[in-house]
């Protein structure tokens, strides 16, 4: 199941995520998941024995103007594409397809990390990250997350936050 670790003690396996994040000095702890086959962002959140609010997933868009897009949203949650475009001046917004990740972003589908991408784009965190003082994000690979204090996340990323959520109250 999973386990956390401070980086400073840990031996395990590093992802090029923990060691820019040690590279920039940022405190994070390291979880590690073993769950078989495709899993969702819930189970990962139940395998990590955190509430699915304070996990979160990365998506990589494409906007109108073909400029690229990460959102960072609760795993539980879907993301408003048109939210999403408004967040970040868009007419639209769309996902990119799953073959388009890896050349883009260096990352795979289930293992995509706002941090350490090939280059920088845009990202846009949903706003209840503020709520928390740690937070949970892939570490770059699947099986792994990463636990992190938003404001030091801020310290390696430029990022903003905005309402990026489906309202499911309507």
């Amino acid at each position: 199941m999973a386990r956390g670790k401070a980086f400073m003690k840990s031996m395990e396996e590093k992802t090029n995520v923990m060691r820019l994040l040690e590279q920039k000095k940022i405190p994070y702890v390291s979880h590690t998941y073993d769950l078989p086959g495709s899993t969702s962002g819930e189970e990962i959140a139940r395998a990590l024995g955190e509430d699915v609010s304070r996990v979160f997933k990365t998506l990589v868009t494409a906007g109108k103007s073909r400029q690229n897009y990460v959102f960072v949203i609760p795993v539980a949650e879907e993301l408003d594409l048109k939210k999403a475009a408004k967040a970040v001046g868009e007419k639209s917004i769309e996902m990119i397809k799953s073959k388009e990740l890896l050349p883009l972003t260096g990352y795979i589908h289930g293992g995509c990390s706002p941090v350490g991408m090939k280059k920088f784009f845009r990202t846009t965190i949903h706003k209840t990250v503020e709520n928390f003082d740690r937070f949970y994000f892939s570490a770059g690979k699947i099986g792994f997350q990463v636990e992190v204090d938003p404001k030091d996340l801020a310290k390696i990323i430029r990022y903003e936050t905005a309402d990026l959520i489906v309202d499911r109250t309507v």
